[in-house]
């Protein structure tokens, strides 16, 4: 039986977490390939209430194997929400690495990859308050991921995909304080 609490605050994170999708990643242009998919109801946004990395490991898995059965015009990608631990992005950093090694594992290795987000994501090269850290801010820890085949199509038609970076950082640190304010309320409300 599902604890009703606990429905309502994956409601919430959801919400948020595509709130954030909409205004931020899509409404700044962040990632120019997210809108398509987001229109045609492609991206799941999985709320994962683990407590402890070995759950939120088995839950990550399980949705890569979701990914793994799930055609591509059906599901084209999953953002893992985890409201319950990894607040530390330096925790956060280091569980990176045992998502990278279940691929690897699992020999998912150029088909699946993960991008990371996280309320305070920060660049090697960046200090904490730095504007470029924005480009990779979000309401709650994410792991985002990625089929690599479709990734690589539609870089195949996209001019100068490797400015994409340099493009964002420029994006953000062009936005005001009061775009910052409503643009990530999670950080400067």
């Amino acid at each position: 039986m599902t604890n009703p609490s606990s429905t309502m605050d994956n409601a919430i994170v959801a919400k948020q977490v595509n709130q954030w999708l909409d205004d931020v990643v899509i409404g700044l242009n962040l990632c120019p390939f997210a809108a398509k998919p987001q229109r045609n109801n492609q991206i799941d946004i999985f709320v994962s209430q683990a407590e402890t990395e070995d759950k939120l490991l088995e839950d990550i898995f399980n949705q890569l194997l979701r990914l793994d059965d799930t055609p591509v015009k059906e599901l084209e990608t999953t953002l893992v929400a985890v409201p319950n631990m990894l607040g530390d992005f330096w925790d956060y950093n280091m569980f990176i690495d045992w998502v990278e090694a279940l691929i690897k594992q699992q020999n998912w290795q150029g088909i699946y990859q993960v991008a990371t987000f996280h309320p305070d994501y920060c660049f090697a090269d960046s200090q904490p308050d730095d504007a470029d850290n924005l480009t990779n801010r979000a309401p709650f820890p994410i792991f985002h991921l990625i089929r690599e085949e479709s990734m690589e199509k539609v870089l195949k038609h996209y001019p100068n995909p490797e400015a994409i970076p340099d493009t964002n950082i420029a994006r953000v640190q062009a936005l005001t304080a009061e775009e910052k304010q409503a643009l990530f309320p999670y950080l400067f409300g």
